[in-house]
């Protein structure tokens, strides 16, 4: 019998070992087909698969406010209205989508539970510094893929709880992470996002007015950039919001962001750009 091999209804050894703190570095010894990024592609292939676009995050004074579009593109075709694109890492951390829908979302949850995974094994919550290198670790692992086109580049945002401040943090395709001060938007939409931040931001604003800043972007983003989706009044389809603070990640319902879109569109007719 091979002793490497378990016996039936029994767990592989290296399940009960003591291992790492991280649960990337053990799927990679144990199973490595199922880390993303790992499996190879042919070559010359062209994958068309759908691809989120524009994500925003805008510091204020207690936390960080994060916002995204619903839509995702597949070349000039709408593959989806309704994509989520903001989700919730940890009690007090977030992150944004943009490039290969799929992938993202799958290196999303990955790291979903490498978070969870540290907690348990560490009985504590990682350092914000400690959560983005994590991730700048998962994307570099996706390098391969991305030089074939599926790309994965996140935008992440989470409450300091030793500087009790929000903080966004950015990425490149090679695992690169750069802290972002004060706003960031990545995606196809992010110039025109980045430009509309510019004139609404202000150091010490409030979540109220974050949110709205956040809003008017992703508005003025869909304006000029036709893979952004804006908001749909007639499907009532609302961008995803989440705020981040000493109380930990919430996302604002769909009652809360109905009434913000209707004043913003209200605010705008006659004025579709938005001149103060």
């Amino acid at each position: 019998m091979n002793p490497d091999r378990p016996r039936a209804g029994r767990l592989p050894a290296a399940y009960l070992e003591a291992g790492s703190s991280s649960f990337l570095e053990f799927v990679s010894d144990v199973d490595p087909g199922l880390v993303p990024g790992t499996r190879p592609l042919p070559g010359g292939l062209t994958v068309d698969a759908p691809h989120g676009t524009t994500i925003v995050a805008a510091e204020f004074a207690g936390g960080v406010v994060m916002a995204g579009d619903r839509r995702a593109t597949m070349g000039n075709v709408i593959a989806s209205r309704v994509i989520e694109k903001v989700f919730a890492t940890d009690e007090y951390s977030v992150v944004g989508i943009a490039g290969t829908a799929g992938l993202a979302i799958e290196v999303v949850r990955l790291y979903q539970v490498e978070l969870e995974h540290y907690e348990k094994i560490e009985g504590a919550i990682m350092s914000i510094e400690g959560k983005a290198n994590r991730l700048a670790t998962m994307i570099r692992g996706n390098l391969a893929m991305a030089m074939q086109g599926l790309t994965v580049l996140p935008v992440f945002a989470g409450f300091d709880l030793d500087d009790r401040r929000g903080r966004i943090y950015s990425y490149d395709v090679t695992g690169g992470c750069y802290e972002e001060h004060d706003h960031h938007s990545i995606g196809s939409g992010s110039v025109f996002a980045r430009g509309s931040l510019k004139k609404t931001w202000h150091p010490g604003m409030t979540e109220a007015a974050a949110v709205a800043a956040c809003l008017e972007a992703l508005y003025d983003a869909a304006d000029d950039d036709s893979a952004t989706g804006g908001p749909d009044v007639g499907r009532r389809i609302w961008p995803a919001v989440a705020v981040v603070d000493i109380d930990g990640v919430r996302f604002l319902t769909d009652e809360f962001l109905a009434a913000a879109v209707e004043s913003l569109v209200a605010a705008r007719l006659g004025n579709p750009g938005g001149a103060r």
